[in-house]
């Protein structure tokens, strides 16, 4: 073996390496969320309700029109996977809140997403602890900037 020292990737190596991988995960999610007769965005959606978002909030963080969110809504709660309840802050404002089936539905894509899970089994418990510890001190950024 040689004693090297290994390859330092580019910025652009990386990205393009985190674009692939997010690329795949995500067609991994939607083929998952398609299973329960949802779309990626539905299941989007129910992946960000970890407690009450208002309207506005979900077409931010979905990047797209409030008006947007607004259809999605509705077919999420005919299927009785979220309701709409009023603000404690300011009753003009409506949050979207994850029914019991919501939050089980999602927890089952997620468990679904076979790809991923298989991709993540390669890596032994060392990788995966450094690999998490990475990722979450990137997040924080990525999230900030988005």
């Amino acid at each position: 073996m040689s004693a090297t020292a290994p390859h330092a990737p580019s910025k652009l190596e990386l990205l393009e390496l985190l674009a692939a991988i997010g690329t795949a995960q995500w067609r991994d999610f939607a083929a998952a969320a398609g299973r329960y007769g949802l779309t990626s965005t539905q299941a989007k959606v129910l992946a960000q309700l970890e407690g009450p978002v208002p309207m506005r909030g979900l077409a931010t963080l979905l990047a797209c029109d409030a008006s947007n969110v607004t259809g999605i809504v509705d077919r999420l709660e005919t299927r009785g996977l979220v309701r709409r309840e009023p603000s404690a802050a300011d009753r003009r404002v409506k949050n979207v809140v994850a029914t019991d089936e919501g939050r089980e539905t999602i927890r089952r894509v997620r468990e679904e997403m076979q790809a991923t899970h298989g991709a993540l089994d390669i890596l032994d418990a060392a990788e995966s602890a450094t690999l998490y510890a990475l990722l979450e001190r990137l997040r924080p950024t990525m999230e900030r900037t988005a």
